[in-house]
């Protein structure tokens, strides 16, 4: 793998992107052998690129002042996704890097492009009704990720793909009750409308302090649903090379944790944005390699639970 491209140092740059906008995703890629987590971290990079894009920021945080709005910064990032496909050269590192990827790992271009469909959603303002329709947009920003960095790891198995998908889901559940406060702030609205209209929340006032407590319930509701995802998770491992595993297994943990954190504080979950230490991360480090030990063992898995969201062919 060169790691070179039009713009330079592709690798050395997705390194960057990833130290600084994603520290649980950069503690348990460590555990990847070499040349995997060299195509997980560049990955990752095109996909926190697209995103800043869209959103104008820089790494998920801030505002910066991309030409263009939304929309049409959504439609060029299409046609630099195409372009890619068609090995023309980038001069953008991201670009650079998710060239050389989805070259080397096989990656079909449908998945890439689910991806930018969830930034459209998000452009469009879509309204999440049902948990269905949240749980359509965790597949689309999460969900398809886990199936690209499945694809990475060597995954070919539709049945493993479809597990990989069920992490993506259980983060971005996590990720969505951790983040209520500050999406509304923003006029994004995750939680599906009919919780909210359950729990006596107007949509309009989730950021409220006297909803503060209903709020938290609606968050915890969303964890609740988040749990057998996360348990797919773990079947899913087992499939997976030993060090992959081990670096699935951690990522879950550090996830899972943030979201039993959220339910821990309650109404309190949103006074400080909920993380985890660097001594909890190590600490899922070992826990990763031992749950991925453990799947070494493992019988027959169970049949996946017919009610669970099922990802798009």
């Amino acid at each position: 793998m060169s790691g070179k491209g039009e713009g330079g140092d592709v690798l050395g740059a997705s390194e960057e992107a990833i130290a600084k906008g994603s520290k649980s995703f950069a503690a348990a890629a460590r555990l990847f052998a070499p040349q995997m987590r060299a195509d997980a971290v560049m990955l990752y990079a095109w996909c926190r690129h697209c995103d800043d894009v869209v959103d104008g920021q820089e790494l998920g945080h801030g505002r910066i002042a991309y030409a263009g709005t939304p929309a049409e910064r959504l439609d060029t990032l299409y046609e630099e996704t195409a372009r890619a496909y068609r090995g023309a050269p980038s001069a953008h590192p991201a670009f650079a890097a998710f060239a050389e990827v989805v070259r080397r790992n096989d990656i079909p271009e449908r998945y890439p492009l689910h991806l930018l469909e969830g930034f459209r959603m998000d452009v469009e303002g879509r309204r999440y009704e049902t948990l269905d329709d949240t749980l359509t947009y965790c597949y689309h920003v999460a969900g398809v990720v886990g199936v690209m960095m499945s694809l990475i790891m060597g995954a070919r198995d539709g049945v493993v793909l479809d597990r990989a998908s069920d992490l993506g889901l259980g983060f971005q559940l996590t990720n969505i009750s951790r983040d209520v406060i500050e999406d509304a702030g923003i006029g994004r609205i995750y939680l599906p409308a009919e919780f909210l209209a359950e729990a006596g929340v107007p949509e309009a006032e989730i950021a409220a302090p006297e909803h503060r407590e209903k709020v938290a319930r609606v968050a915890a509701r969303l964890l609740d649903v988040a749990e057998p995802y996360y348990d797919q998770a773990l079947v899913g491992m087992r499939a997976l090379p030993f060090r992959a595993a081990a670096a699935v297994g951690a990522a879950r943990g550090v996830y899972r944790a943030i979201g039993v954190e959220v339910r821990r504080r309650g109404p309190a979950a949103w006074d400080a944005r909920v993380s985890t230490s660097k001594a909890q991360k190590i600490g899922f480090l070992m826990k990763g390699l031992a749950a991925a030990l453990a799947t070494r063992f493992e019988g027959a898995p169970p049949p996946r639970p017919s009610h669970l969201w099922t990802r798009p062919a």
